[in-house]
């Protein structure tokens, strides 16, 4: 089915700001609340399309959509009527949308259904039953080899066999906006002296993103990478939070784990892979070749650039790392080839972070491990104080979009503050 809402030709009659991540090519899907429940929403500009509202008004008419299925608090129920109706759905949305259509832009409940972005509170766009992380940037694991084993070993021998992944915890992914404490546990400040215990010290942002599923296969069978995207909705970005400190000690010999679980954030619109089309690039040269089941056709990366900032209490931002998608060595069509080939079972609204994203130079880390090269290069604030780490009071802010044609797709952002530990 065509992707007609794709045309950078396209103009809306709702106006949209210069530079916004919102344009009518972008149309992202989340969870909004205003003045009562949560429900179903779709942005363009500054607006919010009330998607409750206008199926209620018979604009879905004609999609086969089951009644009320916007009305819900989360996202999943629509997620699994599958992308072909995901993809007639934004088409549809593009069409009321376009210029010199009248339909909705002359319609008596029209200041119902587009509201103010400022004046509803965005929530969880799915509810996630499982969650995955990959570690799938070769800057960013040759990054952390060079720091903690040997610059001339610094890949582990699986890593350009195997995306190498680990199950994380779902209940503890939360939407921007919502603030975290500093984590408490175990810590060995030195290989002579015993553990201690108490607030985390090194605290990290990791810069990610994450892709969403949509439908699912049964227990047993695999997705291959020609199938992986007809079960990809769309992306998010995404902060996998990180006590370095705790992780240095827990993570022998089964990885992470109070070290990750503690919160990890997500912006709140899906961008869905549509509207990221043309913004698929070439991936890099995989080298040793890959099995069979991980080899794949056509372009499988994309080109989204990325931007983290640290904002201190009562001070201005400083972005403090850029980076890219493209940058990633295993793409998203291999990681979910990989998470089911042994027969695992994915389902609607499951989420699969990217592992930090880190490009060659070093303005390009993804996270202050790597910025402050593990402390020892402090990073200056505008308050004129220096991050080796993220301090209590700090809020971080990730951001990130796609650009050709006069065209930009955004993400929003993820923003997220740190609180002292309880």
């Amino acid at each position: 089915m065509e992707i007609a809402a794709n045309n950078p030709s396209l103009k809306s009659w709702v106006e949209v700001p210069e530079n916004s991540d919102f344009p009518i090519q972008n149309l992202p899907f989340g969870i909004f609340k205003e003045g009562g429940a949560q429900r179903a929403g779709v942005a363009i500009g500054d607006k919010v399309l009330d998607l409750a509202v206008l199926q209620s008004q018979g604009l879905f008419d004609g999609l086969g959509l089951p009644d009320g299925i916007f009305d819900k608090e989360v996202l999943n129920d629509f997620l699994k009527l599958g992308k072909a109706t995901g993809r007639v759905v934004r088409n549809r949305i593009s069409e009321l949308l376009q210029e010199g259509n009248d339909e909705l832009q002359n319609h008596y409940a029209l200041g119902s259904i587009l509201l103010d972005q400022s004046k509803v509170k965005m929530c969880m766009p799915v509810q996630i039953g499982d969650y995955t992380d990959f570690y799938s940037s070769e800057q960013h694991a040759y990054n952390v080899g060079c720091m903690f084993r040997d610059p001339d070993n610094a890949l582990m021998p699986n890593w350009k066999h195997i995306p190498v992944g680990y199950h994380g915890r779902a209940s503890s992914i939360i939407e921007s906006g919502v603030p975290i404490h500093r984590p408490k546990g175990q810590q060995k400040p030195s290989d002579d002296e015993p553990p201690v215990f108490g607030p985390c010290k090194l605290m990290d942002f990791e810069l990610e993103t994450a892709f969403i599923t949509c439908g699912g296969n049964d227990l047993g069978d695999s997705i291959t990478t020609a199938e992986a995207e007809d079960y990809i909705f769309g992306m998010v970005l995404f902060n996998d939070w990180s006590a370095r400190d705790i992780q240095k000690w827990e993570y022998v010999p089964l990885g992470p784990f109070l070290a990750k679980n503690f919160a990890s954030c997500i912006s709140p619109w899906i961008v869905t892979l549509d509207a990221l089309e043309p913004f698929r690039i070439a991936g890099p040269k995989q080298e040793p070749e890959v099995l069979p089941y991980l080899k794949y056709e056509g372009n499988k990366h994309f080109d989204i650039d990325l931007e983290v900032a640290i904002q201190p209490e009562g001070s201005e931002e400083k972005v403090v790392g850029n980076s890219n998608f493209k940058y990633m060595y295993w793409n998203m069509a291999q990681q979910l080839a990989h998470h089911t080939v042994n027969g695992c079972n994915i389902k609607t609204g499951d989420m699969y972070g990217s592992g930090t994203i880190s490009g060659p130079d070093s303005s390009q880390f993804g996270s202050m491990l790597e910025i402050s090269w593990k402390g020892t290069k402090p990073v200056k604030m505008p308050d004129g104080s220096e991050r080796k780490f993220i301090q209590d009071g700090d809020t971080v802010i990730m951001r990130g979009h796609a650009k050709q044609n006069g065209v930009r797709i955004g993400f929003g952002e993820v923003a997220t503050k740190v609180l002292p530990a309880k």
